[in-house]
Parts: structure tokens; sequence; C-alpha cells
């Protein structure tokens, strides 16, 4: 139902949303406002981009998290899956008897049901993918809307609410839906194309096994209509043994020579990589991306692949794409200083950390590469990826692993052994540290050499405050 089209002399409908400040929530908020609905929210103290994007929705939001936050009796209550029993809001819904649910089951009945939903989804790089679809599809005229699990540079804000019966690009992430709701968040969102771009083990807090993973994925392929389509990464393995359990029609993607959608590197020219598409073995386009590594390339041919699916015109899209300028903390520079860049990414998987680095050896090759990482991730926190962690970190020149995140939750003898990467850094030849304190980073970084390097900052969250610390100490902010 969209209730943007309701009669005027109806009350507005009204929603609370419990954690606003989660990524999802506050384009999830946004979704609300367009839609007509009187929105408020609650949250702890927020840091940079979030507190930014909270404060742009130009609603009343309450800091900390309160009973009393429920008395101007909304009638929907969305519940962060970052909340559970015991918070005081969560137990206020509960005693009120409320209408309370997740972020998802709202999109399912509120935007998605009257939408043409495209869900982007995988271990890897589903934001890029969903912002890179979106940006295609926007500027290609189709009138369709979005939620990115980031913060677009394209876009004014990272979720549209798009027109009815247009396509929805929305980033399908496998995490949990709630503390009430143990299904991944992508099982309520109705695709009609699915884009599966990597099936990897993470969410060990959640997932005890890979299997656990693939069971999710299928439940969510379920869920494709006969006449929709899964996409699926060739260069995967994973992800072609899922291509058996879709119900829709299926279309793979990426180098892999049998791929629906074949992609040929074609080099590098002024800061682009060069593809040219093949569709089903017929010439398709030549396509420039303003973007560096393989793992960015597979994930605009899957975006190519879904606005070809929707016949936009090559041609067209070739026009486009070039015009792409990212998403807030994947592989942005956010300082130059003393000669150095600064280049902030939300990379923290091993596989993710690894093909960063990568990436960014072939965007700078010239340039010395200091790594920076906060083991954050409930995965990354424990020895699950220690041997991992470590094979990643040895791409870089340098690594310097910072505090874990709430180590005081994880057992110390299941806690990453930072010491150990170091040691084992040590014997492949490569410098490393570990450190509890954010400003010791700040001084051994300022310490060393400047001119013609990349300090890489790897983390999920806000580092201790590091970006804003790196660019007082350092310089001026880009």
């Amino acid at each position: 139902m969209n209730h943007s089209a309701e009669p005027e002399n109806k009350r507005k409908p009204s929603i609370h949303f419990s954690g606003i400040g989660g990524t999802a929530m506050v384009a999830g908020a946004r979704l609300a406002l367009e839609a007509g609905w009187e929105v408020r929210g609650s949250d702890v103290p927020l840091y940079p981009p979030t507190s930014e994007m909270v404060e742009a929705l130009g609603v009343k939001t309450y800091e900390g998290y309160r009973a009393e936050n429920l008395d101007w009796a909304p009638d929907r209550v969305v519940i962060g899956n970052a909340l559970s029993r015991g918070n005081p809001e969560v137990e206020g819904a509960l005693t009120r008897r409320m209408h309370f649910l997740s972020l998802p089951e709202w999109m399912k009945d509120h935007v998605l049901r009257d939408r043409k939903p495209v869900v982007c989804c995988g271990t890897h790089g589903k934001t890029t993918t969903t912002a890179l679809t979106a940006f295609l599809l926007d500027r290609a005229g189709l009138g369709g809307g979005w939620l990115i699990g980031g913060q677009p540079l394209d876009f004014e804000h990272s979720a549209s609410l798009g027109a009815s019966g247009a396509p929805f690009v929305i980033e399908g992430d496998e995490y949990d839906t709630a503390f009430f709701d143990k299904r991944s968040k992508f099982f309520h969102y109705l695709p009609e194309i699915a884009v599966v771009t990597s099936l990897e083990f993470d969410h060990g807090d959640i997932f005890g096994t890979l299997e656990d993973i693939r069971r999710a994925f299928r439940l969510m392929l379920r869920q494709i209509p006969e006449d929709g389509w899964l996409l699926g990464c060739a260069d995967d393995d994973e992800v072609m043994e899922l291509m058996k359990s879709s119900f829709g029609r299926p279309a793979t993607y990426g180098f892999a020579s049998d791929a629906t959608w074949r992609g040929e590197f074609r080099g590098y020219d002024d800061g682009f990589q060069n593809v040219r598409i093949t569709r089903s073995g017929k010439e398709w386009g030549e396509f420039r991306l303003p973007m560096a590594g393989r793992h960015n390339l597979q994930n605009a041919i899957a975006a190519l692949a879904v606005a070809g699916t929707l016949d936009v015109p090559a041609g067209e899209l070739a026009e486009i794409l070039p015009l792409f300028r990212g998403v807030r903390r994947r592989m942005e520079i956010f300082l130059e200083a003393r000669g150095d860049l600064f280049v902030s990414d939300f990379a923290h998987h091993p596989t993710a950390i690894r093909v960063t680095i990568l990436a960014a050896r072939e965007r700078w090759p010239d340039r010395r590469l200091v790594a920076l990482f906060e083991p954050r991730s409930n995965t990354t926190v424990t020895q699950r990826f220690q041997p991992e962690i470590t094979q990643a970190l040895g791409e870089a020149d340098e690594a310097i692993i910072g505090p874990i995140h709430r180590a005081e939750r994880t057992p110390e003898k299941e806690r990453l052994d930072r010491e150990k990467i170091c040691e084992d850094l040590a014997r492949m030849g490569k410098p490393g540290m570990f450190t509890d304190d954010v400003g010791e980073i700040v001084e051994h970084v300022a310490r060393l050499d400047p001119g013609g390097q990349v300090i890489l900052i790897l983390s999920n969250g806000a580092f201790g405050g590091l970006f804003a610390r790196l660019t007082e100490a350092l310089g001026k902010k880009v």
C-alpha cells in the first residue's frame, strides 16, 4: 500500500525507528518520510556519516533508549536488529502491546510489494553493486527507487521510494532480521531479479557453518517467480552451485568463458578500467569504469547485466557508467597530506581486505601501501580467520592492527591473536605492529617518511575516531 496516495483528510500513519542510526534503518526512515508517514526515531550517540544522514532526515530523534520515547503512540515501531530483550525501548513496546516489526517486514509490505525488487546479495560487493545498479537505472530514466547500505556519492540520500511499479534496487543482507526473527533480512525482499556476487563464510555469530549460509541463500532464491531472474557470478564456484536452486530464469556474469554476460578486461586508461562485454556470446558493448580492482569490475558487470535485462540499451549505459562516483568509505580518499593519500574502505572480511589492498596497488602502483586494520566484525574479532587475515594483510608493505572491538566479549583464548599476526608478517618480510591506543597509531603514521604512500584504513566502524584524529594531526580534509 502506498501511503503517499491516501486522502488528505486521513491522518498520517506514524512510525518510530528504534535504532534509527543503523545504515539500513536511516534509509528506511527516509522511505517512510517519502511515503507520507510521520517519522521519529531513537538511538545511542552516533558518528559520521550516519549521524549526518539521521540529521538530514529532519525528524525528532531521541538520544538513548527509553520506554518514554514511545509515548507519542506511533502506529508502528520498527526495531533494529542491533536491539534485543532488556533494551528499555524494546521492553516498552512489548509491555504496551504495540505493533512492532522489523525493517525488512515493513519494507516488504509498504514498499516492495508495489515495485519490482532487484535484490543485490552476496558475501562481498553488495553495497557497491547496489549503488552501481541504482545509479544506472536512475540515470537511464526508469523511475525506480533504491535502498543502499552506505552513503552513495551520486545521490542526495541512501534511499528513494521511486514510482509504484518501477524497479526498486535493494541491498540484500544475509544477516539476521531482528531478535524476534532470525531469518536473513533478504528473505523478506520478494526478489524479481536477484544478483548473487559471492558466497563465503561470514557472520560467525549468526551462522555456524558455510552450509548454514548456503541454506539461507537457497531459501531466498525460492521466492524468485518463474519469470524472474537469478544473476550469479560465474567466477565463484559456490554461486554456480547455488544457481541450481533457482526457480527463476538463470543467467551468469563475470570473466568465465561460459558466462552469459562475459566481461573481458581491456586495460586501464586515465584511471578507468575498460571492459568489453558479450551477451550470450554476442558482442554487447564496451564500457569504462572509474574504479580499480577486478572485484569492482565484476560488480559493474553485474549492474550492467541487470540494466540490460531491463532492456536499457548498451550504448546508453556506456555513457552513464563513467560518471559513477562511488560510495562513501569504499576506496574513498578522505585526506591528502604530506604527499600521502589517506584512503578509507569498509573491508573487514579477509577476502575483502585482500582484494581491496590489491585494488589499491592497481590504482596507485608506484606508492608504498600501509594497511591499518580494525578487527571489529563479530567474526574477525575471533581466531576464525586468523591465517586468512595474516595473508590478506601480507599484501600490503606494512600492516598496523588496531584495538579489537569489544575485546572483553570474546574469551582471550578465542580472540584474534594480533601478536602472532605481526610475528607471521615479520617472517614474510613485512613490518607490522598492533596496539590498543589509536593515538599511538596516529603518532606512528606521522613518523613515517612523508610522500608517495597510501595509508589504507580498513574498518566497518569508527576505528576509535582514527579518521578525524589523522585529519586533525596531519592535514586538511579533502
